[in-house]
């Protein structure tokens, strides 16, 4: 059991049927009346962000979220199968669980996959990646306006903004966090 009043960023619990994560919280002392707890959590199964008080002794079970490294194997219409490093099973998840950073994975890369009771409801990339470039148009020379940037095409099918020296067939780094270029790899 977690109690509101030990509330920090991260922490999930259940509350309604529903498991739900900390995003940010503060406590309350106001001038008159009793303390409480402001927060904003996300339903981390269906994804929506609410805002709630609560008073500091209110009690609720704690969630235990289940975070595996799986290996990325491949997709099969809107199904992406993801391989336990442990017992080799293959898991189907669907393409709406995936985040937007899904699309700088390719085969055979490790992501973190988050389940609660065997219901998966969320996936991962690393944070940074290494990819190739497979289209970008050339860079010309005397073209050397500070911070001047280029659309790139990369292996995954990915496109990001890339400095005007990078060529096609460079391997590159990108944050997959933001979506940007950060160095060559």
């Amino acid at each position: 059991m977690v109690s509101a009043g030990d509330f920090r960023n991260g922490v999930t619990f259940e509350m309604d049927g529903s498991v739900y994560q900390i995003i940010e919280f503060q406590h309350v002392k106001p001038g008159k009346g009793a303390a409480f707890v402001r927060t904003k959590i996300r339903n981390v199964l269906a994804g929506s962000v609410v805002e709630k008080t609560f008073s500091p002794t209110d009690k609720f079970p704690t969630a235990y979220v289940e975070r595996k490294d799986m290996e990325y194997s491949y997709s099969d219409g809107d199904l992406f199968y993801f391989m336990d490093p442990e017992s080799f099973e293959l898991i189907p998840i669907n393409r709406d669980i995936l985040s937007d950073s899904f699309k700088f994975v390719k085969e055979n890369m490790v992501c973190k996959v988050a389940s609660f009771k065997g219901k998966v409801f969320s996936v991962d990339a690393p944070n940074f990646v290494e990819l190739q470039v497979t289209a970008t148009d050339p860079g010309f020379k005397g073209d050397t306006a500070t911070n001047a940037t280029k659309p790139a095409t990369l292996e995954t099918g990915a496109e990001v903004r890339v400095p005007l020296f990078i060529e096609e067939g460079e391997m590159i780094r990108v944050d997959t966090r933001t979506g940007e270029y950060m160095e060559r790899a």
